[in-house]
């Protein structure tokens, strides 16, 4: 790096080169501290040189990471993944934001939800949905985790739209479960049967053994039918999804306390007594005394 009267320019690339030397053998060495160093004076090297730091971030992470200092390791890798976007390589700034989710996801959910959002956009931008896709379901489930269902709703309805745009129906028709179980656990009945309605324009959808599920569960719902509800609730189909969304499902309980309603015959018969009951069935044994001839 240093200039004199025949070397009027430092020599960028070669300092980077022997900085990251410097880290790989102070990582070694167990000393973070200054591994953290040299990976940040190779990191100024590359930038000083118009580069991108393809080694040094990553390197720069494994410190932190050694040194419990997370939030610091996910600042740098999102200003890694800034340059590597500015340099055209925005593959590498996705993967880049992906690495530092789940290096977060434990300890700052809400950060890595963002994370992965950012990813999925790059991804999206670059026409790689497959991928967009599964940040997105990442972020999803971490919402859901933490029972911000209202974002995780709008997550679901991006997911789903997507998945319509590529043909993937069958996995629509989970999104379409995966969403009315947060509506219901946000007491929002009515989205949960406008979610149900718009996903008949899917193909395939009427006439699936997920609508007819959801139709069943819709009804319990709005009856106020728990078994019924819970016994939806456990069906392979439903027990089997991502655990996040299958513990919505088992955790579901019906307004006013899930008490299934009597039919009118039922009660009256309760308010008669036993006595009243007695007569019935004897009206049916009666009935039938000559056989069912």
């Amino acid at each position: 790096l240093k200039t004199g009267f025949l070397k009027w320019k430092p020599d960028y690339d070669s300092a980077a080169t022997e900085y990251g030397k410097a880290a790989v053998a102070f990582k070694n060495a167990k000393q973070f501290d200054q591994a953290r160093e040299a990976c940040l004076r190779e990191a100024e090297a590359h930038e000083n040189n118009k580069a991108t730091i393809p080694d040094s971030s990553v390197s720069m992470t494994m410190a932190l990471q050694e040194m419990q200092r997370l939030p610091e390791a996910v600042q740098l890798i999102e200003k890694a993944s800034m340059m590597y976007l500015e340099n055209g390589t925005p593959d590498t700034a996705a993967i880049a934001l992906e690495r530092a989710g789940k290096l977060i996801e434990n300890v700052n959910p809400e950060k890595a939800v963002q994370l992965y959002q950012q990813a999925a956009s790059v991804f999206e931008n670059e026409e790689r949905l497959r991928q967009a896709l599964e940040m997105l379901g990442k972020a999803s489930r971490l919402l859901v985790r933490g029972r911000r269902l209202d974002e995780a709703a709008l997550s679901l309805q991006k997911e789903k739209s997507i998945y319509k745009e590529i043909e993937n129906y069958p996995t629509c028709y989970k999104k379409t479960i995966a969403q009315v179980l947060v509506h219901l656990h946000r007491n929002d009945y009515v989205a949960a049967e406008r979610c149900v309605r718009e996903s008949y324009s899917i193909p395939g959808f009427n006439g699936s053994e997920d609508c007819a599920a959801l139709e069943q569960l819709l009804e319990g719902y709005d009856q106020q039918d728990q078994d019924q509800v819970s016994e939806v609730c456990n069906l392979p189909l439903f027990k089997y999804m991502d655990n996040d969304y299958a513990k919505l499902g088992l955790t579901l309980v019906v307004p006013g306390g899930g008490i299934k309603k009597k039919s009118p015959n039922a009660v009256q018969d309760k308010a008669r007594g036993p006595a009243a009951g007695g007569s019935h069935a004897d009206e049916e044994e009666d009935e039938y005394s000559g056989g069912l001839c």
